[in-house]
């Protein structure tokens, strides 16, 4: 049975959130302090620790550091911190204290319920079986994880820390399948941890080049898994301006760049050039749609059994863009309601989606030194989620420039446009190491 912990000095709120939790059959335990909350979720070990931020004697980020020192105990708890403040420095540092989450009250009660029922209790007393030999096995939660946020090139340093420096690469667990979108500097991190994970267990890897920009390739010579004979490693993508897919992660590992070849890697890797539109992954819908970046490039939208997800890395608004270069056309107006058509497509495309990773790599005035560059400034990323009712945007590609207080501040900029629109968009930032549930949102 899943169960919870309820950490908050405000007997209502956990009165409130407890009755909610026990309807729908998870154990509950509560504390009305840090000091006794810590105490109790090594004693319980829960899969969901819900903690205030602000309570006397022991607060929020305290909690998070101490139960995250605990982590052979506790190694799936889902830590989850809640306050009545909305501030980008507090989020900041909940998530460095080892915060999965973080929720500003009001909260309501039933859907924080909903959000929270694919959490899986692997505690001491209810350990997963050992899956069999040769074969990759997944929990039932359908959910994607950062790994490289970053765009055009790694930028490491005390910066970037907390958003992080790798390029383009997200990891998705859904339906039993392992699909990895994009192979920037992230891959090998996700790379080493894959191997920690399964050893010597064979695995099965869908691997989705959006296109063959260095940021968007770089890290797969270094993709452990490549190596190891019992995996599998199916590479998609598009046919780039003058190679296909293989001969441009075949051209990074000539003997100029790098000390392996390509087909030295004695993984099983196979190649596919995508001709359709849209095609299966096991039970996982993939969808795909040409964006505005120079070359061949193209945005994913996969459909789950739990949630989708859309990831757009590099795009610029065609509208934005010919707004200021329309002098090079004869008929201005015909150009505009042509590149708004070619925007709505876009809207078409994301329609609904519950998760959405989209280009917001300027903010608007830096995007006027950088137009038809193939990037969106926050803005219109923002707008164009909004049209597209999209249940959550997460800020991508971030720029090289851009250190975490400059992109906390887009953040903060970005919650200020959905406010004033009146919508109910959630924003955050891309952050490596941020896990994200696959969910279909609650309906009202």
């Amino acid at each position: 049975m899943r169960s919870i912990l309820l950490i908050d000095d405000d007997k209502s709120i956990r009165m409130i959130v407890g009755k909610a939790f026990r309807d729908a059959g998870w154990d509950v335990f509560e504390a009305d302090d840090g000091d006794r909350g810590i105490a109790l979720a090594l004693e319980k070990q829960p899969a969901v620790v819900l903690c205030d931020l602000l309570m006397p004697r022991c607060n929020g980020y305290q909690v998070c550091r101490t139960l995250r020192e605990h982590r052979s105990l506790l190694p799936k708890t889902f830590i989850v911190v809640v306050t009545s403040r909305d501030y980008a420095t507090d989020r900041l540092n909940a998530f460095e204290a080892g915060a999965d989450e973080y929720l500003v009250k009001p909260i309501n009660a039933k859907e924080l319920v909903e959000r929270l029922e694919p959490v899986e209790d692997f505690t001491s007393s209810s350990e997963p079986p050992e899956p069999a030999t040769g074969t990759t096995v997944f929990t039932r939660r359908n959910k994607m994880k950062f790994w490289g946020v970053r765009g055009s090139i790694p930028t490491p340093g005390e910066g970037t820390v907390f958003y992080g420096g790798n390029t383009t690469c997200i990891e998705v667990r859904a339906d039993d399948e392992l699909i990895i979108l994009d192979a920037g500097s992230g891959i090998r991190p996700l790379g080493a941890e894959l191997m920690q994970e399964f050893k010597d267990r064979g695995i099965n890897i869908s691997l989705l080049i959006t296109h063959t920009h260095w940021d968007h390739i770089q890290g797969f010579p270094f993709f452990a898994p490549a190596y190891k004979q019992h995996n599998r490693l199916r590479v998609l993508g598009f046919e780039g301006t003058q190679q296909g897919l293989e001969g441009a992660l075949a051209g990074q590992m000539a003997r100029s760049y790098f000390p392996i070849g390509l087909w030295e890697m004695p993984g099983n890797i196979t190649f596919e050039q995508l001709k359709a539109r849209a095609f299966h992954i096991g039970r996982v819908e993939v969808c795909t749609m040409f964006v505005n970046h120079p070359g061949i490039c193209v945005g994913y939208r996969l459909n789950t059994s739990k949630g989708s997800l859309a990831f757009i890395p590099d795009h610029e608004p065609f509208a934005r863009m010919r707004l200021h270069t329309r002098g090079n056309f004869a008929n201005a107006e015909e150009t505009m309601a042509f590149a708004k058509a070619e925007d709505q497509k876009l809207v078409e495309f994301i329609r609904g989606v519950d998760v959405l990773v989209l280009d917001a790599q300027y903010d608007e005035k830096e995007y006027l030194d950088h137009v038809g560059w193939g990037h969106s400034c926050m803005e219109d990323s923002v707008a164009l989620a909004i049209a597209a009712k999209a249940k959550s945007l997460y800020l991508f590609h971030h720029d090289p420039a851009h250190d975490d207080a400059h992109i906390s501040r887009l953040v903060a900029r970005a919650r200020e446009l959905v406010r004033e629109a009146g919508a109910s968009l959630v924003v955050e930032a891309a952050r490596e190491g941020l896990e994200v549930v696959l969910q279909p949102a609650v309906k009202h």
